[in-house]
């Protein structure tokens, strides 16, 4: 092989090394990540209860702390000035099982009584969430998932 073969192999190989170093550092640095959410809302129905249920996949690579969930209509104050993350101070906690590596399977359920139903604002809802990861990074969305009531 000629020198200059083994050299140009060589700068490659340093050239891949740090570049893949690069990339794990700039993934260690992510905010957590939400994908997959979705909400399920079923009326209640004669002496049977319904509910909400908020399901989420949240990647993070230091863990996941914490994920608050906070459902509100369209028709409402908070749709008028933009949802921040105070609000979420009155958001409910989502049960988090490990799905993956660096990720959780994050839901959130929620009884509806026939009284609930009944005092809610009719048409479109919206479910908001804040992540916060084991090392301190936060996600939050205001508009995660829809549903209709």
């Amino acid at each position: 092989m000629s020198s200059r073969v083994v050299v140009s192999v060589a700068v490659g190989a340093v050239v891949l090394a740090g570049v893949g170093a690069l990339g794990l550092a700039y993934a260690g640095d992510q905010p957590p990540a939400l994908a997959h959410s979705t909400a399920r809302y079923t009326t209640p129905v004669g002496e049977r209860d319904g509910a909400l249920t908020f399901t989420t996949d949240v990647t993070s690579s230091s863990g996941v702390k914490s994920v608050k969930v906070l459902a509100w209509p369209a028709k409402s104050s908070l749709a008028k000035k933009e949802l921040t993350t105070k609000e979420m101070a009155d958001g409910e906690s989502a049960v988090c099982e490990p799905s993956g590596q660096d990720t959780a399977r994050c839901t959130y359920k929620v009884t509806v009584s026939r009284a609930d139903a009944d005092g809610s604002p009719r048409g479109p809802w919206h479910v908001a969430v804040l992540v916060t990861a084991k090392d301190g990074e936060t996600t939050f969305k205001s508009k995660a998932a829809d549903f209709t009531v």
